[in-house]
């Protein structure tokens, strides 16, 4: 996984958008995010199986987001993915093929920064942070998503109701930012 601040350039989301400032793992740390690099290669799956097992994942599913899986659902998809929200759960993705952006703001400065992951990169974007996502210029990534309890995927889109909910506010006093 590589991280970069985001341009802000207008322009199609897929393209890189590389503001040509690299973002260290003590920030990333900061914002409560977690990431790893599992090789797809012979016993993958046993380390994913640990590392859920140690965070207590207990259901998963995969996701293939692309033009040829989605149809005419594809940029409706892409759209409602990249519009900026939260989640009341933790986000769990370990990609298997393909690649995408996934843009986390940072509250303290209210920046963007993307994280280019591709295949054998498992990221945690915590409860309560500002994200989305996007595909790259391949138009497909494929993804275990990993969850605690039942699968679900609610987003809850920027906003007063988002500002306001208590997950928001709880992620805001782990990074020491106030609301």
């Amino acid at each position: 996984m590589r991280a970069y601040y985001f341009d802000n350039q207008p322009g199609d989301q897929r393209l890189l958008h590389d503001s040509s400032r690299s973002v260290d793992a003590e920030t990333l740390n900061g914002l409560r995010v977690e990431s790893w690099n599992i090789p797809l290669t012979e016993g993958y799956e046993e380390k994913l199986n640990v590392i859920s097992k140690e965070r207590a994942y207990k259901n998963r599913d995969v996701i293939t987001i692309s033009k040829e899986g989605l149809g005419d659902q594809y940029e409706e998809k892409i759209k409602a993915f990249y519009k900026e929200h939260i989640h009341e759960d933790e986000e769990i993705r370990y990609v298997l093929s393909g690649s995408g952006f996934f843009d986390i703001r940072q509250a303290s400065t209210d920046s963007w920064i993307r994280l280019a992951v591709s295949a054998g990169d498992l990221l945690v974007i915590p409860a309560g942070i500002y994200h989305r996502f996007t595909v790259d210029e391949g138009d497909l990534v494929q993804a275990v998503r990993l969850f605690k309890d039942e699968p679900k995927w609610s987003a809850i889109y920027r906003g007063a109701e988002s500002d306001a909910n208590p997950h928001r506010i709880d992620y805001l006093k782990s990074i020491a930012v106030a609301g």
